[in-house]
């Protein structure tokens, strides 16, 4: 399938390249297309019929650099990069925000001045942010950021939660097992976990007009909804949040591809949630291009699903 359009599409500038998981298999190859934004990039684009990618800043960047201070700086210098990036090549690529969640005031201000200065397309923010020490962590359900959520409903873009890996003192149960830790397994359960603190928190009932986005098919949220909310529904305690968890995969969720080339859990994920809520993605670089666009173009699905997913969903929720 030709014009695909990309949404978890990774870059990095010279501080936060070093940022990437230990171990990771070809680490200097994936730093290099990382840095790379016109050559090596727009080449697999082109070769695997890609027109566009929506680039976001690698993780875990500014969401470990504890101090505020440092994580507003850095922010605004990434996302001025980015937008000279992007302004050499408008026809290839968009933008998605780095945001200090250190500070919210500061969070809201980078936001608005991207979307209105650059045009970026939202924001993507690598999970729960370390503030003061490397030893917090602070989940965006938090009340601090109430006012953030405010402001991205105003503006009406969405915001891509992107995975990282758990704290260190909360990675015990994968002592032993070092390779379950990243993209294998400790991704999916801090992401999905986050995930789900925003869909109970009440956030999405005080400003309902949120779209959050969230990578590798949904990091199998929607897989397990239904168990999830069966048990909420036996549950005796007070709630802040009025729907369901399937209401809110509904409204205010969408998903991407990224990662998960496999066509049964593609499919299940549309039975789910919605084909309208489904965006491919490759995760490059730490995924390939060829592997995404390999499989989705050959994807047992049908053609009017593949262009919904492959680019027609991303060009109507971003106005492209």
């Amino acid at each position: 399938m030709l014009g695909k359009i990309g949404l978890e599409e990774h870059f990095a500038v010279e501080e936060t390249v070093g940022h990437i998981p230990a171990g990771l298999k070809n680490a200097e190859e994936r730093k290099k297309k990382l840095l790379d934004i016109f050559n090596m990039r727009v080449a697999e684009m082109d070769k695997y019929g890609m027109d566009l990618m929506i680039l976001s800043l690698n993780s875990p960047a500014i969401q470990e650099t504890y101090n505020a201070r440092e994580a507003v700086d850095l922010a605004r210098r990434c996302n001025d990069h980015l937008a000279e990036c992007i302004a050499r090549r408008p026809d290839r690529f968009r933008g998605f925000a780095a945001l200090p969640m250190q500070d919210p005031d500061a969070a809201i201000e980078e936001m608005e001045r991207c979307v209105k200065d650059y045009g970026f397309k939202g924001a993507l923010v690598n999970g729960y942010s370390q503030i003061g020490s490397p030893d917090t962590a602070v989940y965006l359900d938090d009340k601090r950021y109430w006012p953030f959520w405010a402001k991205m409903q105003e503006l009406d873009v969405p915001f891509y939660l992107h995975p990282r890996n758990p704290m260190k003192d909360q990675r015990k149960i994968y002592d032993g097992h070092p390779w379950l830790m990243a993209a294998a397994w400790a991704f999916t359960v801090e992401t999905a976990t986050h995930m789900l603190r925003l869909l109970c928190s009440g956030i999405f009932d005080e400003y309902p007009k949120l779209k959050l986005i969230v990578g590798h098919l949904g990091e199998c949220v929607p897989f397990h909804s239904w168990r999830t909310q069966n048990r909420l529904n036996r549950d005796p305690r007070p709630r802040p949040f009025k729907l369901t968890i399937q209401e809110y995969l509904k409204r205010n969720v969408y998903v991407t591809t990224s990662g998960f080339c496999s066509t049964p859990a593609l499919i299940n994920t549309i039975a789910e949630m919605g084909v309208e809520r489904v965006m491919f993605s490759t995760d490059y670089p730490f995924e390939t291009v060829e592997d995404a666009a390999t499989w989705f173009d050959n994807a047992e699905i049908p053609e009017d699903v593949r262009a919904k997913i492959g680019r027609d969903n991303a060009r109507a929720l971003f106005n492209l």
